[in-house]
């Protein structure tokens, strides 16, 4: 299961008063999902990732250097 979503939760434990969580009730999730990614850090280091090769591919077709 690919969890994109991302939102703040009052957390008491933490110095900002609040914790980052995904959409998916975990609990429930993993009792039938082979796989789920985590939140923070799931899916956004990849987003940038494709997010810098396509504004690379775009610079270069820009200028001339690809089609």
């Amino acid at each position: 299961m690919i969890d994109v979503g991302i939102n703040a939760i009052p957390d008491a434990t933490k110095k900002s008063g609040q914790r980052l969580v995904g959409d998916v009730d975990f609990e429930n999730a993993k009792e039938v999902a082979g796989a789920l990614t985590p939140v923070p850090g799931g899916v956004g280091p990849m987003t940038i990732a494709m997010l810098m090769q396509n504004t690379c591919t775009s610079a270069k077709r820009a200028v001339g250097l690809i089609k």
